[in-house]
């Protein structure tokens, strides 16, 4: 399987992470990828960067090291409208937005209330990656997960770091969310969520998965720039 770029990858703007930008793109040229999403945090996340971290993205060159850089976020899902810590006058300023649970912001609710959060989070037009849905801390009905994500043209992420023991008891998860996309022919984006840059580009654990189950590469985002490219112009991010 031909991977072109990298969807979720983190600096050390998210204080959890431990690389930065320049550093990221010097292993995405190592190993041959020509674009990576910045995605760092947003700023509700404890240690996120100030909402000036994003709104000041447009100094950072298009490329580093050869390596396109798209400027985006991994916003957080606030509460159970789907509210997201991006500041609306950043909203269509992001080259690509992710969007995402995470305990440090939303905690867990019921089935329904995740439910709700995600497929209202999916709605908002700026929205192209849910991630990391295969999180067991959050349950999910899935089916209303795959309608939203067909319904508002938004890429479900399968996520490698979930895998490698940042959300335990995830594989499981994952497999089923990658078996229903291919079933109802839904997109899906592959993250690294590289929170250190030796892990960018990091798809082994997933790929493996992608082969197993014979998911096509055309459902595919991370094996053509391109792709990627016209599905955010075709949203009307000015990229």
């Amino acid at each position: 399987m031909n991977i072109e770029l990298d969807t979720h990858t983190h600096t050390v703007a998210s204080l959890h992470a431990y690389s930065t930008i320049t550093e990221n793109a010097a292993e995405a040229a190592r190993k041959n990828l020509k674009l990576i999403c910045m995605t760092d945090h947003g700023p509700l996340l404890p240690g996120g960067p100030h909402e000036y971290f994003f709104g000041n993205m447009r100094v950072l060159p298009k490329e580093i090291h050869g390596v396109r850089i798209l400027k985006g976020i991994e916003a957080n899902i606030k509460n159970t409208d789907g509210d997201l810590d991006l500041p609306k006058y950043l909203e269509n300023r992001m080259e690509i937005v992710l969007v995402g649970l995470h305990e440090g912001v939303l905690m867990p609710g019921t089935k329904k209330e995740n439910t709700r959060a995600v497929v209202k989070a999916m709605k908002k037009e700026f929205v192209d990656i849910l991630v990391h849905p295969g999180n067991p801390a959050y349950e999910l009905d899935y089916d209303d997960v795959f309608k939203a994500a067909k319904d508002t043209n938004t890429f479900i992420e399968i996520n490698n770091s979930s895998f490698l023991g940042s959300r335990k008891g995830s594989k499981d998860n994952c497999r089923m969310i990658a078996e229903k996309c291919r079933d109802y022919k839904l997109p899906i984006s592959l993250g690294s969520d590289a929170h250190y840059s030796t892990y960018v580009g990091e798809f082994s654990v997933v790929t493996k998965l992608l082969e197993e189950i014979q998911l096509p590469e055309e459902l595919i985002l991370n094996t053509s720039v391109d792709k990627l490219l016209n599905y955010l112009k075709n949203k009307g991010k000015n990229i």
